[in-house]
């Protein structure tokens, strides 16, 4: 499913589901846990709020259904945004009742992390909501960094955002990444499978590789190479806090303008050229495939065809 956009898709409230001849005898739990794929946290909030209903009834989770019976799970509910929203022009590369895909600029905050913070991501997509009529919590699914670019996925209810982040645990949600990186690297592609942990010699938010750390498995593939610099695709299993920017200053090809780690290409580019340009998952609802994709921004396709010329020299 790709990005076409639909400007006016309702907001699902309920799931339902037609108890099948092969169902018969399972409690309306199992229905909801597996028929539905709803989680048992899920449900226990379900289940204070009368969001549970059974042929129209509330019932009890651990009753057995019937042939025809029908399982109905609310998955929408107005709820406070959390924050204020706040105007922003976003670049939604999909949206639709459920989901929303936003190409995020760099220099912005995915979600607020001190009170100060009033411009975030989040802010602009609480106000992207309450335009078209939804009292909802703004919910991420994933983040990446404030100088980072590219796609972050937004789920529009607490079904939704469960099932997506199922996926993300479960590593089904796909994340490609493209970087320019300094030098040029040896391979055409590879895999780079070390745990990375809190650096211990600086007392500060930087990670290092090192043993005793998170597991974290990058994959590598050289798109181009430039001048003094290679264009990289990355795709990651695991998503440990900086994982491609410590895993690639590493392997002695730190991203471009990383301040952080490597400070290599720094007067090149006011960031790390770092962008998320793939997004691949299961729609939470229909189970269809999605897949987006956001173009190089402007600075770092710029910095692309600088390298390039003067590789031609």
């Amino acid at each position: 499913m790709k990005a076409p956009r639909p400007e006016h898709t309702p907001q699902r409230r309920w799931l339902e589901h037609i108890v099948a001849t092969d169902e018969v005898g399972q409690t309306v739990e199992q229905i909801l846990t597996g028929s539905l794929g709803i989680s048992r946290r899920m449900i226990q909030k379900l289940t204070r709020s009368k969001g549970i209903l059974r042929n129209r009834k509330a019932p009890f989770l651990g009753a057995r259904v019937r042939a025809g019976d029908v399982v109905a799970a609310r998955i929408a509910a107005d709820e406070d945004a959390g924050l204020e929203p706040v105007a922003m022009q976003l670049d939604v590369v999909y949206e639709d009742g459920d989901v929303l895909v936003v190409n995020k600029p760099p220099f912005v905050l995915v979600h607020p992390t001190a009170p100060e913070h009033r411009d975030t991501l989040a802010h602009g997509v609480a106000f992207h909501l309450q335009q078209q009529g939804l009292r909802t919590k703004v919910r991420p699914v994933h983040r990446i960094d404030r100088d980072t670019s590219g796609l972050v996925l937004f789920a529009k209810t607490a079904f939704a955002h469960q099932r997506l982040d199922r996926q993300l645990r479960e590593r089904t949600l796909a994340r490609e990444y493209l970087a320019l990186v300094h030098g040029l690297l040896a391979d055409e592609a590879g895999v780079i499978d070390l745990p990375i942990g809190r650096d211990k010699q600086q007392h500060s938010q930087l990670r290092v590789v090192r043993a005793g750390g998170e597991p974290a498995t990058t994959h590598f593939q050289v798109i181009e190479r430039l001048k003094g610099a290679t264009l990289v695709q990355l795709a990651m299993e695991t998503g440990r806090t900086h994982q491609i920017r410590v895993h690639m200053a590493h392997l002695g090809h730190p991203v471009l303008g990383d301040r952080q780690y490597g400070r290599k290409g720094v007067e090149l580019i006011s960031r790390q050229a770092l962008h998320a340009s793939r997004l691949a998952f299961l729609h939470p609802t229909s189970d269809q495939p999605v897949s987006c994709e956001a173009p190089l921004p402007q600075d770092m396709a710029q910095l692309q065809e600088r390298l390039r010329l003067q590789l031609a020299i």
